[in-house]
């Protein structure tokens, strides 16, 4: 490979401008940069495949990590689906148990009122059955049984003149 001193060599001027000089050989250009660019481009090439060589073994490396994160997220997905499992019945279980609490103290409560009911009824059915007995008395004695009929007398309805009758 050429160096920067033969690169900057390439600008400068043969001869200093003035008389004519002896006719030359020119100079065959493309030889001088092929022979300048070969060996660069020979190790461009194989720059070329040494990345094509590590950009495989990334891909095969990136589809291993791929793969290896697939199977960790679907052990995750399976280990929090069993986790919801096991939370959901322990809720389930812990509102049950607030509900058998919650029916057990209603029950408790609704037995205290029925107790309280059965108390206020003992104690008010003395009176009330004394009340009763009062007003039906009463009402026996102003009833007066109807006077018996006498005989001569007619009761509404009986005995009608019929037309063209007796």
């Amino acid at each position: 490979m050429t160096g920067f001193r033969d690169f900057l060599a390439r600008f400068r001027p043969v001869a200093s401008p003035g008389r004519a000089a002896p006719g030359g050989v020119p100079a065959d250009r493309s030889a001088e940069l092929n022979a300048e660019l070969s060996p660069p481009l020979a190790l461009l090439g194989q720059a070329e495949e040494e990345a094509r060589a590590v950009r495989a073994r990334a891909e095969a490396a990136a589809a291993s990590h791929r793969r290896e994160a697939q199977g960790q997220a679907e052990q995750i997905v399976a280990e929090a689906r069993e986790e919801a499992d096991r939370v959901r019945a322990r809720t389930a279980e812990e509102v049950l148990r607030a509900a058998e609490a919650e029916s057990a103290a209603l029950r408790a409560e609704a037995e205290r009122e029925a107790a309280a009911v059965r108390d206020r009824a003992r104690s008010r059915t003395p009176e009330l059955s004394g009340r009763v007995v009062a007003l039906v008395r009463e009402d026996i004695a102003t009833e007066q049984p109807s006077p018996p009929s006498v005989k001569g007398h007619r009761s509404p309805g009986q005995w009608r003149a019929r037309k063209g009758g007796p």
